[in-house]
């Protein structure tokens, strides 16, 4: 079973500062078929105005993505962590028993445009942490990098969670054929630009819904950035 989502079916709010689409019910959007995927309940595509960000706010037993288009995001946390994460790293934060942060663009002039991903973790109550990490594009040309996963394997960010995430850029003559385990669930989000995923044509914000499928084909990319899910059932 393949279902398209498409971007316009999604979710939007316009707090004037913040730009917002939400893949699954968040916040005042609320829609009972589209609660999560999996174990993946968050994909908000976020887009924050200069000088402003979201304020010192909290989580809990959630591990939280961020993934940056474009601009820097500033995240400070209650673990003493300073960073800026810039388009290339991807950011890990595991909420545990509880963390605070922020998360503000300090550009004068520029929005910050990033994926804020949570996925249910498989662990609760552990200690908070945070882990980020650059993936190079040419790592990511042509075929799917690993980047986030439940044992940091290949290098990636490790998740207290059963579930494995991908990112791919394609173009051109480019593509990518994998197998699937038809037991659990996928979730194909394509962050920019047109791909075909299992022959069904897809534009930046569409996403493919994937269960009992065993195979997963990525080809025909214009200027393409994806993110692929691997989820429990």
């Amino acid at each position: 079973m393949m279902q398209i989502r498409r971007a316009d079916a999604r979710g939007f709010a316009d707090h004037g500062w913040l730009k917002s689409y939400h893949s699954f019910s968040f916040a005042d959007y609320f829609d009972p078929a589209w609660m999560g995927w999996g174990n993946l309940r968050v994909i908000n595509e976020d887009r924050i105005a200069p000088g402003t960000g979201f304020g010192t706010h909290g989580h809990r037993d959630m591990e939280i993505i961020s993934y940056v288009l474009q601009g820097n995001l500033a995240h400070k946390d209650s673990m003493g962590n300073v960073k800026g994460i810039p388009p290339g790293d991807v950011q890990r934060m595991s909420a545990g028993t509880g963390v605070r942060h922020s998360e503000f663009n300090h550009a004068p002039n520029s929005a910050t445009h990033f994926l804020q991903i949570w996925i249910e973790p498989n662990q609760t109550g552990i200690a908070p942490s945070y882990e980020q990490k650059t993936f190079a594009d040419t790592d990511k040309r042509g075929q799917l990098r690993l980047v986030a996963s439940p044992d940091g394997a290949q290098g990636s960010v490790k998740v207290h969670a059963d579930a494995a995430m991908y990112a791919g850029l394609f173009d051109g003559d480019e593509s990518t054929y994998i197998q699937l385990d038809p037991a659990r669930k996928t979730y194909v989000h394509l962050v920019r630009g047109e791909l075909e995923v299992n022959g069904e044509r897809l534009s930046g914000g569409d996403a493919a819904v994937m269960a009992n499928e065993a195979q997963l084909t990525l080809a025909r990319g214009k200027d393409a950035e994806v993110l692929v899910f691997d989820l429990a059932a």
